[in-house]
């Protein structure tokens, strides 16, 4: 099993940043990859962004690139989320997962509530 811990989400005026983390633990693989996914209230969970641990290969959800970028902490074996320029549209509760591929979807973390005010 793999235990995921999510941080950083919060209260935002639209133009500012957060930066979100998910630390991983547990039966990981080096070749895993962290996603991140956003669910905004009345819509289905959206891929963001993913990452793979092994070599840094990152994609991003159109919505968000240029904006958001993700990065992974081999060290501490954990990913963030930079997220700037944020607009009212990313509100959201933010998961991460892992797993294998581009779109890890295995494991998943508990959500952390990004909410970006007008």
């Amino acid at each position: 099993q793999v235990q995921l811990v999510e941080s950083g989400g919060g209260l935002v005026q639209a133009g500012g940043s957060l930066r979100l983390s998910c630390a991983a633990s547990g039966r990981t693989f080096s070749s895993f990859s962290t996603g991140w996914f956003q669910e905004a209230p009345g819509n289905e969970r959206e891929f963001v962004a993913a990452i793979r641990w092994s070599d840094g290969t990152t994609n991003y959800a159109d919505s968000v690139k240029g904006r958001f970028t993700i990065s992974w902490d081999n060290a501490k074996n954990t990913a963030y989320l930079q997220m700037n320029n944020l607009k009212p549209e990313d509100t959201a509760v933010y998961y991460c997962a892992v797993g294998h591929g581009s779109y890890p979807t295995a494991f998943w973390g508990q959500g952390t509530l990004v909410n970006v005010s007008s």
